[in-house]
C-alpha cells in the first residue's frame, strides 16, 4: 500500500491546486502564485458545486438546501482550499483549511455551532478540550486550524488519491509553521477512522473522549477529531514530507489586491486592508 501511496504522490504533478484566502499575504514559500479574480471564484464554486454533488449523492443534503446546485458555507470565505483534480481537470477531492494563530478561543471556531455544543450535557466539556488544545498549540508556538468541507468523488474513495488530500493538510500546517488542528468527519465511508488512522485522534478531556454525535443538518453521526501537523501517524512521515514539497510547488490561486503581497510569515491577522487601484476591479462580494 505504501508503494502504492509513493507512486500516487510522484504522479501527482500540477494536480494539487491551493485556493488563498481572500486578502492574506500569501508565504512566499510557495514558489507560485497566480492572483486572478475571475479564476479565484471559478474555481471556488466549481469546489461548492463539487461539494453540492457529492453531498447530495450521500444523502447528507438535500438538493433544494443548495444554492444553484452549490453548497457554501461561510468557511470558503475565510480559509485556504485544497483541490486534488483529475488529468481532465475536474475536482475529484475538496477540504478547507482555516488558519488561526493560537490566541483564538472556542467562540470564534465553528466548532462552536456544532450540535455537539449545544448538547447541554457536553457544551462544557467540548470547550475545555478546545481551549486546552489551544493552550498546547499556544506553549508549543504553533497555529491552531480547523478543518471541514471534506467531499471525495465516487471513484477515488478507495483508491490512495483519497488519501492524499488528508495527509496533504499536515503539510500545509507545516508551511504555516506548525498547527494543533481540529476536524468533524463522519462515520460515514469510514472517515473518522481514517482520518486517525493517518495520526489524528479523538478529542478528549480529563480522561474523558468526547462521544461520537448526531448531526441533524448533515443527517449523520460526526466525531471530532484532533490533529497535531509535526506527528502524523510513522508509516506515513516520508509520504508527508513529499506532499510538503508538491505543495511548495503546486499552483496558488489568490485574488488580486493592491500591492500584491508575498510574505515570510503567515500573519493574515495584521494585515491592512487592501484597497485596489484605479486600474484594478475591487475584489468581489464573497459567496
Amino acid at each position: 500500500m505504501l508503494k502504492l501511496l509513493d507512486r500516487t504522490v510522484a504522479s501527482l504533478g500540477q494536480r494539487l491546486v491551493l485556493l488563498a484566502p481572500p486578502d492574506v499575504a500569501v508565504p512566499d514559500q510557495f514558489k507560485t502564485c497566480e492572483f486572478d479574480l475571475d479564476r479565484h471564484d471559478e474555481l471556488i464554486q466549481a469546489v461548492q458545486r463539487f461539494r453540492g454533488s457529492i453531498y447530495c449523492e450521500d444523502g447528507a443534503v438535500k438538493h433544494h438546501q443548495l444554492a444553484d446546485g452549490r453548497h457554501t458555507t461561510p468557511e470558503d470565505d475565510q480559509s485556504w482550499h485544497l483541490l486534488l483534480m483529475n488529468r481532465d481537470g475536474r475536482i475529484v477531492a475538496c477540504a478547507w483549511y482555516r488558519d488561526y494563530d493560537n490566541r483564538v478561543y472556542f467562540d470564534r471556531l465553528r466548532l462552536k455551532r456544532s450540535a455537539l455544543a449545544r448538547d447541554s450535557a457536553w457544551r462544557e466539556k467540548l470547550s475545555r478540550a478546545v481551549e486546552h488544545e489551544i493552550g498546547d498549540a499556544r506553549r508549543n508556538g504553533l497555529r491552531y486550524a480547523e478543518v471541514g468541507g471534506w467531499a471525495v468523488a465516487r471513484e477515488s474513495r478507495c483508491s490512495p488519491e483519497g488519501l492524499m488530500l488528508a495527509l496533504a493538510v499536515y503539510g500545509l500546517g507545516r508551511i504555516n509553521g506548525g498547527v494543533l488542528g481540529i476536524t468533524t468527519a463522519t462515520i460515514r465511508h469510514r472517515s473518522s477512522s481514517i482520518l486517525c488512522r493517518l495520526g489524528g485522534r479523538p478529542l478528549q478531556i480529563d480522561g474523558t473522549v468526547l462521544p461520537p454525535y448526531f448531526d441533524p443538518q448533515y443527517e449523520c453521526v460526526m466525531e471530532i477529531v484532533g490533529f497535531d501537523s509535526r506527528t502524523p501517524n510513522a508509516r506515513y512521515t516520508r509520504l508527508v514530507e513529499q506532499l510538503h514539497g508538491k505543495l511548495l510547488e503546486a499552483p496558488v490561486i489568490a485574488r488580486p489586491y493592491w500591492p500584491p503581497i508575498r510574505s515570510r510569515g503567515y500573519r493574515p491577522e495584521t494585515l491592512p486592508l487592501p484597497s485596489a487601484p484605479l486600474s484594478m476591479p475591487a475584489p468581489a462580494a464573497s459567496f
